[in-house]
Parts: structure tokens; C-alpha cells; sequence
């Protein structure tokens, strides 16, 4: 007979939840306290009232519940007074009047748990009761978990970073609190997962827990887990950690009963509790990259099940645990009655709703560049015209047209035409040239990148770089022509993905460890959590949707590793890792705003300007910003002697902790605090937004001023001096037939603001600068111009605005206007050339010698058509004559003694080709030239 009543209901419910179990359940009238471990007896006299529900184990009572109807369950812990009153109580015909410690409150729907045995008592929800055994078995315990949990000792320090002996000293603080959840953020490469091996570790051995859960997301993070508690050694004990602790990764349903540790990904952790086998291929990929076909808005609700019941595991770690798993898979982790850890580099909103905003340690990847854990990074960016903008194929061309799984190919005649977009590339179409003109901008960009990576025959070595494809044909497609373009063996490529041929942990191994493979090209098998330390570049060819995902990827290249580890697998390293550099084809670094930012944002401004910049009282966000990671490069290569000179004309203060101050200077957390604390000095009736903002900029100017301090003439000039002994300057490269190949300085916004900076100096100058004035004069006195007076206008220039660097400033109206031609790499040209296009000469920024060059074959033009004509011998001096007038911008008489007119006779040669008209031919280059 259904029960109609809503309490009763509620029994119902609670009576099948018990029987699931592994309780029977029995009435008052006819008990039998043998019939099983675990009686429940329903209505049981106390000497309060009747109780609901008296669970015995083992024949003794242990236990209540109070049972209410589901809409009580708004107010649920109002009943815990109810509850424990019952479980204080004395029940009759029993001669024992101990307390009972485990009370539960439920509706059948919603249940909570009180262990009045803990510390500061305190109720929480559980999915369901737990089974006899595992009361029983706590029954029998002097202590509980969380009064275990007070008992852990003093964290050794020893092996450990500053930020890991944080992290774990404040979660074992959050777990003695009684927190259910707690978060480490904690920047990739710093060791989130060594860090969780010590804290499981201290859990086993002090708090005697006895199961612990490592949740990742896919099966690659999982084998990493595997291997990193595979070697870890606890600094107390001579043996590994599975030499004391049994380590289980799951590849089944099967939970081993002796297991102390478990590695599952949560697909699996989510098919065991459904009770389902799940395919392996299921646990390779990322389920918040991928759109897998059983994972819906609403996922199948989860099912209490007996064998895994929800006291399986004391702890539970979810690795990566920014992603949406707790979003979709959240009733995983809602099922065990567990303490949750989150570890994350790359935390969101939605991680710190979760984890109840317990964030016991928070430690930033620009921390972790501070700290020398981490290396910083620069972008390069790639443009291609199919990249940017897609193609058409016209109609009735014939195509090949290729299925992507067997790759089979066949030809076919388009009947109309195809226009394709860029999002469309190696998805509905492929492009071989596009992928082509990436690869070999690529590998022409790279010895300018790393200028210094040539044997003693002068071969360039290509550092090990990591290449993020689309999908797996694309990766195909992508090895191919890296073999063709370098011109290598297979071995030079290969690709790393869970489909391939070849075993990926093989040659995941021997990309770490080896020479060969120099590049590897993946999907995402190792876009996230996979160490490889030796990684100095990331080439992007896909992007990313999400923002966290990427940072993931980014984080690939941020690992630190010692010189002759790095010199083991790339041996023309000429010191250890000071910074990788993502290669950007696709625009992945465009579309989406990263924390992580690269901390380099002028890689082409000399570091002595930025020095000077810095001295001169320039407080700008990048220049500190860049400054600090030129720094942080240069902490890496000194030697100690060079350390120790560094911080004696620094005032005691080692590079790190002036490091630390460019970057705090710009922080906004530290603005904050600071100003806050001056605006509680302030009295209140005397506040206000204006005042407020007033005291905020005081302490932004505060900050970058003591920053700024350190850096004297004298400690300028030291930095210079010793850095030009490890580092060389790289150069950038444009490649033809890609629109852009060069490193990514600039925003739009910071473009337009560099430009307008560069118009008012040059308008502001116009009548104090010799050579400016001349520009804003008539069109023939540029004939004036010399290359003293520019060389002086350059000199002026760095001394009062070194961020306007012409190179630099040339970048940034590459920005924002098309640009006529290459950048040029005098720095003295490109300053001419944007001196013309700022005054108008010029319509179109266009490289100055470009110009002469032009002028050039419209003068000799004009002059053939008439009653003059000039020999090759006169040719050959004229062509000598533009190149000086190119780069010197004037010629005098005086120059023909000189390189390279002089190896050719000098003036007396060239009097003797042209006689008299000699003089007006110099007047007229000068001036027609220049025009």
C-alpha cells in the first residue's frame, strides 16, 4: 500500500536508502539484533520522546536519525537540536547511557551527518547513509579523521619551495578548521603535483586516512600522477612511497579493498558509480575541450551504489579542477562523503564558488617567474593572407578531395564555387601552401630568434619545440612538411597524440630526454599537465576556446631546467633556460586575454634604454614589466661572483627582490591594500571617490619610485656590461609571402598611443631640431640634411623619450596603416623614414632607402631619354653614389675619400669618368634623391 502521508513518504524513502546500505531494517515489535551487522529500528522509546530511526552495529546502538518530510528540508538544520537530544538520550531496556556519536537529519531527498565525536561538532550533507561496516569501524576508533587531523605535526621543510610549504601548511590549517573544500592555485610548473604527494603522504602516516582519491580528467594526467608518486621518497623514510603505500590507477571498475591511493579519471569515476564499462579512449581527451556523445546539459543522475559507497574515500584531489568537470560531473564529486582539494594553476569564478572561496594558497605564474621556478615567455606572431582571410576555388577546378580517416583520395570537379574561411582550414578544407608558408617562416624566423644556436660548422640546431595541431590529420599534414622544409629524417618530427602509430609514451620519453625528436606535434595528449623541461618554443596552429585551456598549453613552456640537462638534449646551448617564445600562427594569443600575459613587451628596445628609462623617471606598466623579465633572464645566466657584485650596487638588494618591486609596482592588488590603508587614516565625513583616487595614484607613483630607485648610473651601467658577456640581440624577420613574421609588441591601443607620442615629439621639436626643422621647411633643403645631423636627432632622441625607438615606433604604424616594404634594420633609416611620414613627405610609411632607391631610376631614366648617356663604368659610380645617399642621407665631396669610393679611385677617379660634371651630378643626387 503507497503511503500518502509526507513523513511517511519520507520513511519510505529513508527505509530503501537503508536496505541499499546494508542496513535491515526493522519496527519496534519485532527487533532482532543478530538478524546483521547493521539493524535500523524504527520508533524506539527514548526517555525524550521516540526516536525515528536507532542504528545498531554489532548489536550496540550507535546512532540516530530523525526523520522529516521533504519540504522540511529548507530547514533542516533546525532539526539537528531534535536529533541530538535523541542520540544524549537513554534508550529504553538499555543499561548503556553513553551518548550515541552518529546522528543523521533526513528527508529522503536531502540527509545530513553530525559525528558528535569530531572536534567542534558540525553537520553535512551526505548523498547517502553509510554502510554498518564503516560505522562499526569508526565506533571503534579512539579518534575521529577530524580529530586525527589535529595531530599531524610540524611540516619538514626540507626539499620543499617556499610556495609548497605553504600550500600545505594552510590546507592541513583549513583541514583542522573542519573546511570541506579547499583550493591551491598554485602557477604550472611549480609542483602542484609533487605538492599533493607530500600533503598524501602526511595524511596517510599522521591522520591515518584510509582511502585517498586522485581525480584528473584525462588518462595522460593520470599516468603523470602515477610516475610522480612512483618516485616520490618522503624526507622521513628511506623507502618510496609505494614501498609504504599501496598506489592503484584505475583502468577498471575494480577498487582494490587495500588500495591507499587511487588515480581515476572522472569519466571512469563516473561509469563505475553508473555501473557501466567505459571505452579507454573515452579517458584521452579533455571533456572540456571535447563534445563527447554521452555528455549532455543534464547527465544521468547518479545512483547510490553499494559497492562503492560514499565513505569509499577520505579525500579526494581534483587535479585541474578549474575546468567545468564540477560543473558536469559535479554529482561525482557530491557523492563521497569526502574532504575535496582542488589543484589549479589557472582558477576562474566558478573554481572559487565551488571550492567556498577557501583558497589556501595562492601562487601566480608572475610569482613563479620571480622565483626562478618558472621562465617567462615572448610571442612571435605568424601572419599568412588564407590564414587571416580564407580563399576561393573556383568552380569547375578539379580538386582532390581526401576522406580524413583512411585519407584515401580521389579527384572531383567543383561544380560552383567554394569559398572557405579561415575557421574552416584543415577542418573542411585543407591548404597545404598555407601550412607550408607557417612552416618555413617558422624555421627562417628561428636563427634569429636563438642567435646563438650554431655548432662549430655553422649548422643551425633547432630547439625542441612543441606544435599544437587541430586535429590528427592536420598533425600529418604538419609533420610532413616539417620533414620537407627542414629537409630531416623522420625522426626529427614526430607526433604525439593518442592515435598515433608509434607508442606516444616512447617517443614522449625520448622528447624529453633525447635529442631526437627535436619537434613534436600533438592535439592535446600532452597540451596540459605533460612535463617537458627542455621545451623552448610552442608553436600554435590551432586555438583555443578556452582561456584556461590555454593557459594550460602556455604552461608547457614555463618549466625551468639546469644547464647540463638542457645541454644534454640541445647541444649548442650556451646557458640554461632563461625563456620560451610562443610561435603565434593561428591567433590564438589574440583571442583570448590571458592572465599570464608575457611578461616581455618590448623585446626590440635595447635593455640599455629601458635601463635609461627607468633612471630617467619613465613610470610606464611595460617598461617595468619588460624591464623585470630582462632581469629575471639575466638572474639566470650571471654567476655567483656577478650575483653578489649586482647586489652590492643595488643596495643590499638581490636581483628577485628587484624584480619583485617592478612588478609590484604595477600590481593591483598591493595598489589596493596600500591604498586602502591611507584612506582609513582619512575621516570619513572628509572621503570621497576624487580623494580616494587621489591616494591610489600617490601610491602607484609610491611604488614604481622606490622601484625605480635602484636602478643608479652606476648599476645601469654594471647591467649593461656584464649582460653583453652572456646575451645578443635578436633580430626580426619578415618572410615573403606572409604578412607578418616579427615579435608581438603591440595592442592597437598601445599602438596608437606610440604613434601619437612620437607625432607630438617630433612636432615639439621642430624648431629647436636642426634636421627637424628642416623636413618642416621647403622640399629642397632636405638636400641639407646630413647624416650628423640625424645620427644627433637619434642620440637626442634615446636620451629624452628611449621608448620611442624608431624600430619600435615603426612596429607600431605597422599596426594600425599598411606599410610600403620591410622594416629597415638601420635604425637611423627607419628614424628618416617616419620623420617623412609625420611631416607628410610621405603619404604611405615606406623604408627611406626604398624611396632613394625609386627616386634613383626615375632621375638616370629621365636623364638616358635625353641628349646624356651614361656608360656602365658611370652606372656603377652612380649606383655607389644612391647607396651612400641611402644610408648617409647627403653626400659630400669628402666622402669619396673614403670606403667605398676609395677602393675605386676616389674623387680623381670619378672626376675622370665625369669631368666637370662631376659637381652638378653630386648637387643633383642630393637634392632629387631626397625628394
Amino acid at each position: 500500500m503507497v503511503n500518502q502521508n509526507p513523513e511517511q513518504k519520507a520513511r519510505d524513502k529513508i527505509d530503501l536508502m537503508l536496505e541499499q546500505a546494508g542496513w535491515i531494517v526493522q519496527s519496534k515489535n519485532k527487533i532482532n539484533l543478530s538478524a546483521g551487522i547493521g539493524v535500523a529500528v524504527r520508533e524506539l522509546k527514548t526517555d525524550v520522546g521516540r526516536v525515528d530511526y536507532v542504528l545498531f552495529v554489532d548489536r550496540k546502538p550507535v546512532g540516530v536519525i530523525e526523520a522529516k518530510e521533504e519540504e522540511e528540508g529548507q530547514r533542516i538544520t533546525v532539526v539537528e537540536e531534535q536529533s541530538s537530544g535523541y542520540a544524549m538520550s537513554t534508550l529504553k531496556y538499555n543499561l548503556n547511557k553513553e551518548p550515541l556519536p552518529f546522528v543523521y537529519e533526513s528527508t529522503g531527498v536531502l540527509t545530513r551527518f553530525t559525528d558528535y565525536r569530531d572536534p567542534k561538532p558540525r553537520s553535512r550533507t551526505v548523498f547517502h547513509f553509510h554502510q554498518p561496516s564503516t560505522l562499526l569501524e569508526w565506533f571503534g576508533q579512539n579518534k575521529t579523521l577530524r580529530s586525527r587531523l589535529h595531530d599531524i605535526p610540524e611540516l619538514n621543510k626540507e626539499g620543499l619551495r617556499p610556495a609548497q610549504i605553504k600550500a600545505i601548511e594552510n590546507l592541513e590549517i583549513s583541514f583542522k578548521n573542519n573546511r570541506p573544500k579547499a583550493l591551491i592555485q598554485m602557477a604550472t610548473g611549480a609542483g602542484k603535483t609533487f605538492t599533493a604527494c607530500n600533503f598524501v603522504y602526511r595524511l596517510l602516516k599522521y591522520a591515518n586516512a584510509k582511502r585517498i582519491l586522485f581525480l584528473v580528467d584525462t588518462k595522460n594526467l593520470g599516468e603523470q600522477a602515477e610516475q610522480e608518486f612512483l618516485k616520490y621518497q618522503p624526507t622521513d623514510d628511506n623507502r618510496k612511497f609505494t614501498e609504504l603505500y599501496n598506489v592503484q590507477r584505475l583502468n577498471s571498475s575494480y577498487i582494490a579493498s587495500d588500495s591507499q591511493v587511487c588515480i581515476s579519471t572522472i569519466q571512469r569515476l563516473y561509469s563505475i558509480l553508473k555501473g557501466e564499462e567505459l571505452n579507454e579512449s573515452t579517458e584521452e581527451e579533455n571533456p572540456n575541450e571535447k563534445s563527447w556523445q554521452w555528455q549532455k546539459k543534464e547527465p544521468l543522475p547518479i545512483e547510490y551504489s553499494a559497492k562503492n559507497p560514499i565513505e569509499q574515500f577520505d579525500f579526494i584531489i581534483i587535479d585541474e579542477c578549474h575546468r567545468s568537470i564540477y560543473n558536469l560531473w559535479k554529482q561525482v564529486l557530491d557523492y563521497f562523503d569526502a574532504f575535496l582539494i582542488g589543484l589549479t594553476a589557472t582558477p576562474d569564478k566558478r573554481t572559487f564558488g565551488f571550492f567556498n572561496e577557501n583558497v589556501v594558497s595562492e601562487y601566480t605564474f608572475e610569482e613563479s617567474v620571480v622565483d626562478g621556478v618558472n621562465v617567462p615567455h615572448d610571442v612571435f606572431i605568424i601572419e599568412t593572407e588564407i590564414t587571416n582571410a580564407g580563399a576561393k576555388i573556383k568552380a569547375k577546378e578539379y580538386v582532390d578531395k581526401r576522406e580524413k580517416l583512411s585519407r584515401k583520395k580521389r579527384w572531383d570537379r567543383l561544380d560552383e564555387d567554394y569559398d572557405y574561411t579561415s575557421n574552416k582550414l584543415d577542418k573542411d578544407v585543407v591548404n597545404p601552401s598555407q601550412i607550408r608558408q607557417i612552416i618555413r617562416a617558422f624555421k627562417e624566423a628561428l636563427p634569429k630568434i636563438f642567435t646563438d644556436r650554431f655548432d662549430e660548422n655553422g649548422e643551425f640546431e633547432a630547439p625542441k619545440t612543441l606544435v599544437f595541431a587541430k586535429n590528427d590529420s592536420h598533425a600529418d599534414d604538419i609533420i610532413q612538411i616539417i620533414r620537407e622544409e627542414f629537409n630531416e629524417s623522420n625522426d626529427f618530427c614526430k607526433k604525439v597524440t593518442y592515435k598515433a602509430d608509434e607508442d606516444p609514451k616512447s617517443v614522449l620519453n625520448r622528447f624529453r630526454n633525447s635529442w631526437a625528436p627535436r619537434i613534436a606535434v600533438t592535439v592535446d595528449m600532452i597540451a596540459t599537465g605533460t612535463d617537458v623541461k627542455p621545451l623552448e618554443v610552442l608553436l600554435f596552429m590551432r586555438d583555443v576556446k578556452s582561456i584556461n585551456y590555454f593557459e594550460q598549453m602556455k604552461g608547457r613552456g614555463t618549466r625551468t631546467i639546469g644547464f647540463d640537462d638542457l645541454k644534454r638534449v640541445t647541444r649548442t646551448a650556451k646557458h640554461t633556460k632563461t625563456h620560451f617564445v610562443i610561435v603565434d600562427a593561428i591567433g590564438a594569443t589574440k583571442s583570448k586575454k590571458t592572465d599570464s600575459r608575457p611578461l616581455e613587451r618590448k623585446p626590440s628596445t635595447p635593455l640599455k634604454d629601458l635601463l635609461g628609462a627607468v633612471a630617467m623617471g619613465v613610470q610606464d606598466e611595460d617598461l617595468f614589466t619588460s624591464l623585470a623579465n630582462r632581469l629575471t633572464r639575466l638572474e639566470k645566466i650571471l654567476t655567483d661572483e656577478e650575483k653578489i657584485k649586482f647586489q652590492e650596487l643595488s643596495c643590499g638588494k638581490k636581483i628577485n627582490t628587484v624584480v619583485k618591486d617592478l612588478l609590484n609596482a604595477y600590481d593591483p592588488d598591493i595598489i589596493e591594500q596600500k591604498t586602502q590603508a591611507i584612506i582609513n587614516e582619512i575621516p570619513e565625513n572628509d572621503r570621497s571617490p576624487a580623494k580616494e583616487e587621489e591616494c591610489k595614484k600617490q601610491v602607484q607613483h609610491e611604488l614604481a619610485t622606490n622601484a625605480a630607485r635602484t636602478f643608479t648610473g652606476e648599476l645601469n651601467e654594471y647591467i649593461e656590461n656584464v649582460r653583453k658577456v652572456h646575451e645578443q640581440i635578436i633580430d626580426l624577420v619578415n618572410q615573403d609571402k606572409v604578412l607578418r613574421a616579427e615579435w608581438d609588441n603591440f595592442t592597437k591601443e598601445k599602438a596608437e598611443e606610440m604613434v601619437k607620442n612620437f607625432k607630438e615629439y617630433i612636432e615639439g621639436n621642430k624648431d629647436e631640431i636642426v634636421a627637424l626643422s628642416i623636413f618642416y621647411d621647403q622640399p629642397y633643403r632636405r638636400r641639407e640634411i646630413t647624416f650628423k645631423m640625424i645620427k644627433e636627432l637619434m642620440e637626442k632622441l634615446k636620451v629624452e623619450k628611449p621608448l620611442l625607438a624608431p624600430l619600435y615606433v615603426w612596429d607600431a604604424y605597422s599596426q594600425l596603416e599598411k606599410v610600403k616594404g620591410d622594416k629597415p634594420k638601420n635604425e637611423l633609416i627607419a628614424l628618416v623614414s617616419l620623420i617623412r611620414r609625420v611631416t607628410g613627405v610621405d603619404q604611405q610609411l615606406t623604408p627611406y632607402n626604398k624611396i632613394v632607391d625609386k627616386n634613383f631610376q626615375k632621375w638616370v631614366f629621365g636623364k638616358q631619354a635625353g641628349a646624356l648617356k651614361f656608360n656602365e663604368e658611370q652606372m656603377n659610380w652612380l649606383r655607389m653614389l644612391k647607396d651612400h645617399i641611402a644610408t648617409s642621407f647627403h653626400l659630400e665631396m669628402d666622402d669619396l675619400d673614403y670606403t667605398p669610393f676609395d677602393a675605386q679611385g676616389g674623387r680623381g677617379k670619378m672626376y675622370q669618368i665625369f669631368g666637370d660634371k662631376m659637381f652638378e651630378i653630386i648637387n643633383e643626387l642630393n637634392e632629387v634623391l631626397t625628394a
